[in-house]
């Protein structure tokens, strides 16, 4: 019986193989076709000079035309998705084989240069079907982080404000309990994680820490593996106040003396609120102390305007604070 397993195992792992190659094969080949149309759209447009109604019909025409040749995937809208792919990605090299066509139709929609490749990576590393991709462009993924990536990762590059919630799916109408969206948000595991960021792994839920004198639980523990430290997360339904941030102080002065390991960075502490008082922000020990944070968190997302007022606003009000730095 053993033999007969391990001849199964064996098999079923090159029939496993072979697929996963016959599909990154195909896709890939796609993925150059399409890039190929795509360029030559744009050549002939450009050598032609045509101004914009005349291309549209042009292109029009040359939908009708491949659609009687070779049936359905060559309409006039997949004919300027493969244009805005190759005028996303001129470059064939700069192409990664392991998306699927779903994934690059959404990532040639983002404007900025460097965003679009930094979701294409981001979409590999954390292997980002094309519904969370297409959430994460729609939430402004990469622009709620407080500063930049770079090569060398800092606290800030990992801290989003504000946070969006809605696949908690709680109705923002009425006032949640911070047990009831601590639980929502445990429920909701791997979107969760996915809206942190990357390389964050859930500890503990409301961990218990002793004193001499007295016990403590902490909300939310987490790591993060490219930081190589704790990250606390303290949720607060309402404004955030002078005693949130004291208390959050003492998790993050506790846990390094009593859990934080030698080979472990300094642990991060996250508030996260429904509204920040920038007096309190400023005059606290979030405007010293690097490793703390206070974000808003909204339980829907808001509308596009809004999102680019917050975003626009936090980053300001950051820039600001570290500018002496």
């Amino acid at each position: 019986m053993e033999i007969q397993n391990s001849l199964f195992k064996n098999i079923a792992q090159i029939i496993s193989d072979a697929r996963q190659t016959a599909y990154r094969s195909g896709n890939s080949i796609m993925l150059r076709m399409y890039w190929e149309i795509g360029r030559l759209i744009v050549e002939d447009e450009q050598q032609g000079s045509y101004k914009a109604q005349y291309g549209k019909a042009s292109l029009k025409n040359l939908a009708g035309q491949l659609g009687l040749e070779f049936g359905k995937g060559f309409d006039e809208r997949n004919l300027n998705n493969m244009r805005a792919y190759y005028r996303s990605f001129p470059i064939w090299n700069a192409v990664r084989t392991e998306l699927s066509w779903t994934h690059y139709r959404l990532i040639s929609r983002v404007e900025e240069e460097q965003q679009r490749l930094q979701y294409m990576l981001l979409s590999i590393d954390n292997q980002w079907d094309t519904r969370t991709l297409q959430r994460n462009i729609q939430t402004q993924y990469l622009n709620r982080t407080l500063v930049p990536t770079t090569a060398h990762p800092t606290p800030p590059q990992f801290i989003k404000d504000p946070y969006i919630f809605e696949f908690l799916n709680l109705p923002s109408d009425t006032r949640q309990t911070e047990n009831s969206i601590e639980s929502a948000l445990i429920n909701h595991l791997r979107e969760f994680l996915m809206e942190m960021g990357k390389g964050f792994a859930f500890v503990a839920r409301q961990q218990h820490i002793i004193t001499d004198t007295a016990d403590f639980y902490i909300d939310l523990v987490f790591y993060n593996f490219y930081l190589k430290c704790f990250v606390l997360v303290d949720l607060k339904t309402g404004k955030l106040g002078h005693a949130d941030i004291g208390q959050m102080d003492m998790y993050v002065r506790m846990y390094n003396d009593l859990k934080k390991q030698a080979d472990d960075n300094p642990t991060i502490g996250i508030i996260l609120c429904t509204e920040k008082d920038e007096t309190i922000v400023k005059y606290s020990v979030l405007s010293e102390n690097e490793y703390l944070f206070a974000s808003k968190y909204r339980l829907y997302l808001p509308k596009e305007e809004e999102l680019v007022q917050l975003i626009e606003q936090d980053r300001i009000k950051f820039e600001l604070d570290h500018e002496k730095e």
